[in-house]
């Protein structure tokens, strides 16, 4: 189909409103290119290769190799343009328009198809529209006309197509013929995973909100020229609204702050074209500023230890990301990059929040050219307030600290329900305290279940609890990263000057594997800084059966040590130590193990607690933090009648908690 000419490609500079940014922003926007909190980036952005960038597009690149090869491409076009509009590098031109020819080069643009006919745009087809339509504008009257209308009719015939059937279909679930992997697609070690209900799993996920965000994107591009943009318009803003829902109130994400930065960023681009280019504002469809807040408080600072952290393959050409130590996270799920400023630079010139500054200023990695367009140094940043030191979400993550700086104490508690790129980690926790985690959820599970390291996703991964050796209900990988049917919940949460308590019950999710059990409790009680008590309270109805407990310690860069004796632990990592002291009702033994991987696919060891056989476990876990070389207080689990008491002195605070079981509510706990 031919489209009409563009208004915009004849208009004089500025006449126009940009679909991000007008040329009255770019002093801003070149300002921040040398700003101390994106000069890095930008100068990534320009150190890049650009004759291995040409000898790929130019030789390499694989026309049915959608999952790296378009990917790559797509990468290169959108560094290569934005560079292009801050500085005028005609060599950044011509490599642009290299790109583009390659991507139009490209016969489908996704690797999923509809009915056999109808290519279905979930990541390539989506983010190559929103790319292409970014460079035109970006690069301007260096693209002739007839590039300009050549880009947009493959936008119109391949991109927005392959949009609105992914976002229609996940609308429409029952509408849709049947969802395959597209047969002419690179794609042969992902074939096994089943996609007959991936209109209905995926309708919940990110990837739900990046077709829908391109194709709103090109419906406002059009929106001037083409009638049937007004229906692609409406069913983007459908799908958002929609998809909107899927924050929580308060701005919480369930698939964790990865992909929350991916989904957030599509949600808020689409929303700001939307603005500025119909004057439609659904700038507020989800709380933006509660949506930093939840990033925010999944931030978690480390030291750099200065081990390398061993490399993984993801899939075939692409290594596992890794998390730099000062951009470190609170990692539930499939959470393995920092959080990206983008977002927050813009709820900040959005909302006018300070807190959003902050973040944009301070706070996770600059990871993406969006942040640049945005950020505006010359607003004040104000400091996050007090309440979200200790932080229940409205979908149940707990996040309690002293602090956002590296050497501040954090705890987190995965409580809460199934979401997609979920692991089976119901009531487990992560401990981090002097720039060290000490007690560790492993990073870069296999998303792919023949991979080994799928097993990180499974509860002995974690730090959690296991019933006869076994965790809780967990999918088999045949449909790929999606939920679980695994809901723990958060029953008791209090908080007061230096310590906060949560009790997290999970037992829904491991008697959906084990009819016997009872009741699965977990409470914590944290004693800030240093101090962790953990009460873990396992029941079953019938037969007697062991309970184990997992303490994982951050291994990823070869750097830790697990040591056991008597009855109690010790995790040692550079700069600090976790001493863990435990106490029970039955007999009760502590060792060190590691998961059963190859050493080539990493070495994870951890301490084991286990329980004897009984009907009723209770589990009193004390855990206290030191500087290297430092030493631990002296802490006592003692037996007060039917309750216990842990007391003693560590790091100058006297302790004194007291712990009484209460049937299948919450226990007691009197500090």
């Amino acid at each position: 189909m031919t489209t009409p000419a563009s208004s915009s490609a004849a208009a004089p500079a500025g006449a126009q409103r940009g679909l991000l940014f007008d040329d009255a922003d770019l002093p801003r926007i070149r300002a921040n290119t040398t700003d101390p909190r994106f000069a890095a980036l930008w100068q990534s952005m320009l150190a890049a290769d650009m004759a291995a960038d040409t000898d790929f597009l130019e030789h390499h690149v694989r026309l049915h190799n959608h999952v790296v090869d378009m990917l790559h491409v797509q990468k290169i076009l959108e560094r290569a343009s934005f560079i292009y509009v801050v500085n005028r590098d005609p060599a950044q031109l011509k490599l642009a328009r290299l790109a583009i020819r390659r991507l139009l080069d490209y016969p489908d643009w996704d690797n999923f198809i509809e009915g056999g006919r109808q290519i279905i745009g979930l990541q390539r087809a989506p983010e190559a529209t929103v790319a292409l339509l970014f460079a035109i504008e970006w690069l301007g009257d260096g693209l002739s006309a007839a590039e300009r209308e050549e880009i947009e009719q493959a936008v119109v015939a391949k991109g927005v197509p392959a949009s609105y059937t992914s976002v229609y279909g996940m609308k429409y679930p029952d509408r849709v013929k049947g969802w395959e992997w597209n047969p002419r697609s690179e794609v042969d070690e992902f074939r096994y995973i089943d996609l007959k209900r991936w209109p209905l799993i995926l309708a919940a996920t990110n990837l739900r909100i990046i077709p829908t965000g391109a194709l709103g994107i090109a419906a406002c591009y059009f929106h001037d020229r083409l009638p049937q943009a007004a229906g692609w318009l409406e069913l983007a803003r459908s799908s958002a609204k929609s998809f909107s829902s899927m924050y929580g109130s308060d701005g919480s994400y369930d698939e964790g702050v990865s992909y929350w930065g991916y989904t957030t960023l599509f949600m808020a681009m689409f929303a700001e074209v939307l603005w500025r280019k119909t004057g439609i504002d659904d700038r507020s469809l989800i709380n933006y500023p509660g949506t930093v807040r939840y990033a925010l408080s999944m931030t978690m600072p480390t030291i750099d230890s200065g081990l390398k952290v061993q490399d993984f393959q993801h899939v075939k050409g692409y290594m596992m990301p890794t998390v730099k130590p000062e951009h470190d996270i609170v990692n539930f799920g499939d959470a393995n990059g920092a959080v990206d400023v983008s977002v927050a630079a813009w709820v900040e010139r959005t909302k006018h929040d300070a807190v959003a500054q902050f973040v944009a200023r301070d706070i996770g990695e600059a990871k993406f050219h969006f942040g640049m367009i945005w950020y505006d140094a010359g607003v004040k940043a104000a400091a996050p307030e007090a309440a979200l030191l200790d932080h229940r979400m409205s979908n149940d993550l707990v996040v309690s600290r002293t602090g956002w700086a590296a050497e501040d104490s954090v705890l987190a508690l995965r409580s809460g329900g199934p979401a997609n790129h979920e692991h089976a980690d119901r009531n487990s926790i992560i401990f981090k305290a002097h720039g060290e985690r000490l007690l560790h959820d492993p990073f870069r599970a296999a998303y792919v279940r023949t991979d080994p390291r799928w097993l990180l996703r499974l509860t002995p991964a974690h730090t959690a609890v296991l019933i006869d050796g076994k965790g809780h209900q967990y999918h088999d990988g045949s449909e790929g990263t999606n939920a679980s049917w695994a809901f723990a919940r958060v029953i008791d949460f209090r908080t007061g000057e230096g310590w906060m308590t949560v009790t997290s019950d999970a037992t829904d999710a491991y008697a959906l594997v084990n009819e016997n059990v009872q009741r699965v409790q977990r409470t914590l009680v944290f004693l800030k800084p240093e101090v962790v008590v953990i009460f873990d309270r396992v029941a079953m109805k019938g037969a007697p059966l062991t309970v184990q407990l997992h303490f994982q310690a951050n291994n990823e860069d070869l750097g830790a040590k697990v040591s056991a004796s008597g009855s109690e632990f010790l995790i040692e990592r550079p700069r600090a130590s976790l001493r863990g002291r435990v106490a029970a009702a039955g007999a009760v033994t502590v060792a060190t193990d590691k998961l059963p991987l190859a050493e080539k696919d990493g070495i994870y060891p951890f301490a084991a607690v286990e329980s004897a056989a009984a009907n009723e476990h209770e589990i009193v876990t004390v855990c206290t933090a030191r500087p290297k070389g430092e030493a631990h207080g002296d802490v006592r689990i003692v037996r007060d009648g039917g309750a216990w008491r842990v007391q003693g002195e560590h790091g100058g605070r006297r302790i004194d908690v007291r712990l009484a079981a209460t049937g299948d509510g919450a226990p007691a706990v009197t500090l």
